[in-house]
């Protein structure tokens, strides 16, 4: 059976004897391949940036699993927000879908961290200390010289610096830069533990890029193997116009000249004219290649372009279906929910919870006094100078400190004792409401229960 009857049994970088087949991909150039780049640059700025720029005294971009605080946009999430940030996951896996529908994997090629880290920055390397794909090929079917030695030691040194480097960028995004500054500058007795960790995933990275590298996309990623289910005739993907390029390589047949030059190009080794395949990436280097050679050979230029199945076959040029808007209808209504929740958020956030172990006391005049843990967050970039009151009963309330002051961002702790009369209540538990106000403005209700005798 021949390879192209036969390409969809394995991944085109396994051979028959189930051993990995190294891709040397050619160095990419081209009007694309420029976008490509813009972009890529874009999003790493934005990478770098985005946990470094302060917001009202906040990072703009922060992941703080540990303190369970996430800043997205200089919008801040707390642990209470889960609900919010479950809406907003959700909106984002339906624009998944919605994006994969339409334009393929137009993500992978274009925006995904692994395509951009690895095309643009370590292959990069590569091509500057070791050459393009032919000398690279050549070069490794041969013995192992000095020279060969000295540049595979500097590459993989340079390789090692920037997994080490992307893996303290990740950390910005998740401890944010004052944190990280202080990691770097404390004594390293001090961090023994996270600089190990720091060495571990920086490892893995190096691995990844350094030798792992197209297989993420092949073998790991489950996003392609998505294609099977989200594309359909009308999603718009890297094709190859076979209607006008077939026959191939004949005088008097196609436009395609067989040259192959889309096979050497693709950063996952495959051939394009086979079709749609997961391992295709939307990277659109073939695309570049592709005009590059019909320009030479003086015929038109997008014999592989960007196009969906129905367009080469009859032209349709009109992307939405009945599946893209009944995804577009439900990700606006999410978009909605997700805006009307953080607009109809409250200020701040609050939670009267009694403390743990205590039982409730029998006061002078048979008063009944509960003790409570209160805490408070502030949700916004104000401040608040906040009283708290009994709504559902009369009663007082005596707190550890004279008043609650809330800075923006942060939160208050305290203990309050409450103190109700005993004619108010009912026997066991009662429910009792508080109300927390700045000034005669009530910012939040919170209801907890009282016990009684």
């Amino acid at each position: 059976m021949s390879e192209s009857e036969s390409f969809r049994e394995r991944p085109i970088n396994i051979d028959s004897t189930g051993r990995r087949k190294w891709v040397y991909a050619k160095n990419p150039r081209g009007k694309w391949f420029r976008w490509r780049f813009v972009i890529a640059l874009i999003l790493l700025a934005f990478l770098i940036a985005a946990p470094l720029i302060r917001y009202n005294g906040e990072p703009f971009m922060l992941l703080d699993i540990i303190h369970r605080k996430f800043i997205l946009f200089g919008t801040i999430f707390w642990a209470q927000d889960t609900f919010i940030l479950a809406v907003l996951m959700l909106g984002f896996v339906f624009f998944v879908i919605l994006f994969t529908v339409t334009f393929g994997r137009l993500w992978c090629g274009f925006a995904c961290p692994q395509t951009i880290f690895l095309e643009i920055i370590f292959r990069k390397i590569e091509y500057l200390i070791e050459g393009d794909y032919k000398e690279r090929y050549e070069s490794d079917k041969l013995p192992l010289t000095i020279t060969r030695f000295i540049k595979k030691t500097i590459k993989h040194i340079l390789f090692f610096v920037v997994a080490v480097l992307i893996t303290n960028l990740f950390l910005l995004w998740f401890v944010g830069p004052g944190e990280l500054k202080k990691i770097i500058t404390d004594s390293l007795q001090l961090h023994v533990q996270g600089f190990l960790i720091m060495l571990v995933i920086s490892g893995i990275f190096y691995w990844i890029y350094a030798f792992f590298r197209e297989q993420i996309c092949t073998m790991v990623c489950p996003y392609g193997r998505m294609q099977g289910v989200l594309l359909d005739k009308r999603s718009i993907i890297v094709a190859y116009d076979y209607k006008r390029g077939e026959p191939r390589g004949t005088k008097d047949g196609g436009d395609c000249v067989n040259c192959l030059h889309c096979i050497s190009v693709c950063p996952t080794a495959i051939d394009i004219r086979n079709g749609t395949q997961l391992e295709c990436i939307n990277c659109t280097a073939c695309i570049d290649e592709c005009n590059s050679v019909m320009e030479r050979v003086k015929k038109p230029t997008g014999l592989i372009r960007f196009d969906s199945v129905e367009g080469i076959e009859n032209g349709h040029k009109t992307i939405w279906n009945t599946r893209n808007r009944a995804y577009s209808v439900v990700l606006i209504l999410l978009i909605g929910f997700f805006v009307f929740l953080i607009s109809t958020r409250s200020e701040i956030e609050t939670s009267i919870l009694k403390t743990p172990g205590s039982l409730y006391q029998v006061v002078e005049n048979g008063d009944i006094m509960n003790i409570y843990n209160i805490k408070i967050i502030n949700k916004t970039h104000s401040n608040f100078f906040l009283n708290i009151k009994l709504l559902s009963h009369k009663g007082k309330i005596q707190m550890a400190g004279k008043e609650i002051v809330l800075h923006g961002h942060e939160s208050f702790e305290s203990v309050i004792l409450v103190t109700i009369p005993g004619d108010q209540l009912n026997r066991g538990s009662n429910t009792v409401e508080f109300g927390m106000y700045e000034k005669e403005k009530l910012l939040e209700k919170y209801s907890t229960s009282f016990p009684a005798p």
